[in-house]
């Protein structure tokens, strides 16, 4: 799909035959949304430092050997608690390796069996993943798609279904190193035999043209959702107990970006998950409740994006018509992840969203007057699609090739039209409702700019376009920088005060997650915001927050507490101590 517009996935490059073992092997729906993979020595329970490739997706990671020959699950992301790098240097590999070596630790929870000869494998009938790549020679099973109810809309994007593609998926446990034939440290061989055909699975049955181009994002919508069920449904009194285990991975590569990788789809993926069990959330990420819906084929999909994509475009547009239209933009891309990779390759969506917020909210704003209703609603639906465009598009090469264009002038025109004044707007609870409805949009769009610039940060120099620290210092001179990012922390303060005593929605938990990795970021990547922060909200997160408060006010269920109850404890650290 990627491939016949012209578009390339970063996996995909530099190891051919490894990207055609997994288009034969992987499930459809998977192999598209393969983000990266790598070459590592792998190390955990059952496998003792192989060379292997980690192969990752959107909800799990896999395993196959360096010659590849099997596909395993090793860890999904559902059960993942911490991803780290270590700081050390491995004995094990050569002088010149172990300096550059990249050490990431994956700490996951796995069951350990009730009862004898029951293993994963075997469990939920055959919904599990295991804990780590198993001895055994059993095949490895993805987990069904399940059929989640939805509800249909008027526009032509609700009307159309998306049927899951299903594809035979043959995994074997991956073999230990003495089986593998390799030393107990391999390192990559200088020439690379050619398998044998006997030990390459055979290619899988031909879909037809129409199958092969159905969309994904239904697939990946229903696997979150039977994850989702299964945390709901556990029963503490029976189920199996559970232990922690590690999963390690050496990047012999001083331009690894694999754990910068592991890091986004894991941000990615708990922030769905907790979306998900919003059923509002999970209904407008439903296509259509009929399964006899015909589905979209990538043509058409492109057919339509053209068409809404003229419509907005064209000159005099009313102010009515343009907000119907965004409305239906943000459904389209709520439901369709295509959508959103075509809304990055055409580039001219992207450039009239952020004109026409400019003119929403500092046309007005610079004059000194107060914000209307409209101005608000506009800004708020703008800035609610740029964000959604920016969920699970990490991939896609157009993304970044737009925004870093002359010199990431897209992208400063972007950070600086999404931050407005936070008291500018007191006219009467109407209009400060929309506006605290703004500031939540705005924070989540720049919290996915932040995101952005994570892998830039750590992968090149500070300086470089698009990177968080490039990103704030954009940001530096705008007049209510300062208060934007002071009401941020005031809402993190308000929420694990006590103050509100309900617990979070999944929303408000995701919310939090993001203004808690703003504040982080600021704290980390410019000092003139760490002292204001600091001058400002020491005593309040000093007194007021409390971690015991937080866990209360975060739910168990919601995979975003674990992670978000960390970023709570590194801001403490970093407003009171540093």
């Amino acid at each position: 799909m990627d491939r016949a517009r012209g578009g390339t996935r970063p996996c995909s490059r530099g190891n051919a035959r490894l990207d055609s073992f997994l288009k034969r092997n992987a499930d459809r729906g998977v192999y598209e949304r393969i983000r990266a993979h790598e070459p590592c020595v792998v190390l955990s329970d059952s496998i003792n430092k192989v060379y292997m490739h980690v192969v990752l997706s959107d909800e799990r990671l896999y395993l196959t050997e360096y010659l590849p020959r099997t596909l395993t699950a090793a860890v999904s992301f559902e059960s993942v608690r911490d991803i780290e790098l270590v700081n050390d240097l491995p004995e094990f590999l050569s002088l010149k390796d172990r300096e550059r070596c990249q050490h990431i630790r994956i700490t996951y929870v796995t069951e350990k069996p009730a009862g004898k000869g029951r293993d994963w494998s075997r469990r939920s009938n055959g919904e599990g993943l295991p804990p780590a790549v198993s001895r055994s020679r059993r095949a490895s099973h993805i987990p069904p798609m399940v059929k989640m109810e939805g509800y249909s809309a008027e526009s032509q994007w609700m009307k159309e279904d998306l049927q899951p593609v299903r594809k035979s998926t043959r995994s074997a446990s991956c073999p230990n190193a003495e089986l593998l034939g390799l030393p107990r440290v391999p390192l990559p061989p200088s020439e690379r035999p050619t398998p044998s055909p006997l030990s390459t699975p055979p290619t899988s049955p031909s879909l037809s043209e129409e199958s092969l181009k159905t969309l994904e994002s239904s697939q990946v919508t229903h696997s979150i959702s039977s994850v989702l069920s299964r945390i709901l449904r556990r029963d503490p009194a029976s189920s199996a107990v559970e232990r922690e285990a590690e999963l390690h991975l050496y990047a012999v590569s001083e331009t690894s970006r694999l754990y910068l990788h592991l890091q986004s789809s894991w941000n990615s993926f708990i922030i769905k998950s907790t979306l998900m069990l919003d059923p509002l959330y999970r209904r407008r990420c439903v296509a259509s409740p009929d399964p006899g819906t015909p589905s979209i084929s990538m043509e058409r999909m492109a057919r339509l994006f053209t068409q809404l994509s003229s419509e907005l475009l064209q000159s005099g547009i009313g102010q009515e018509k343009l907000y119907v239209l965004l409305q239906e933009l943000r459904t389209a891309a709520h439901r369709y992840i295509p959508l959103r990779r075509l809304f990055w390759r055409s580039g001219e969506v992207c450039a009239f969203l952020v004109e026409t917020l400019e003119d929403c909210l500092h046309g007005c704003g610079s004059l000194g007057g107060a914000y209307t209703a409209d101005q608000l609603l506009m800004s708020t639906l703008i800035v609610q699609t740029l964000a959604i465009m920016f969920r699970e598009t990490e991939v896609e090469a157009a993304r970044i090739n737009l925004l870093s264009a002359k010199k990431g002038a897209l992208a400063s025109r972007m950070l600086l039209a999404l931050v407005c004044d936070p008291q500018l707007s007191l006219v009467n609870s109407e209009i400060q409702s929309l506006l605290t409805e703004y500031l939540d949009a705005a924070c989540t769009l720049l919290f996915e700019l932040l995101l952005l610039g994570h892998e830039t940060s750590r992968c090149f120099s500070a300086d470089n376009f698009l990177s968080v620290g490039w990103s704030l210092r954009v940001l530096q001179p705008h007049p209510h920088l300062m208060a934007f990012i002071g009401y941020q922390a005031q809402q993190v303060v308000l929420v694990l005060s006590g103050l509100q005593e309900s617990p979070l929605s999944p929303a408000q938990s995701v919310l939090l997650f993001q203004r808690c990795g703003l504040l982080l970021a600021c704290l980390q990547y410019n000092p003139q915001l760490a002292q204001h922060l600091r001058s400002s909200f020491r005593e309040e997160f000093r007194f007021f927050v409390k971690v015991s408060c937080a866990e209360e006010k975060l739910s168990p269920h919601h995979p975003i507490s674990r992670p978000t109850l960390r970023l709570v404890d590194h801001i403490q650290t970093r407003i009171q101590y540093t």
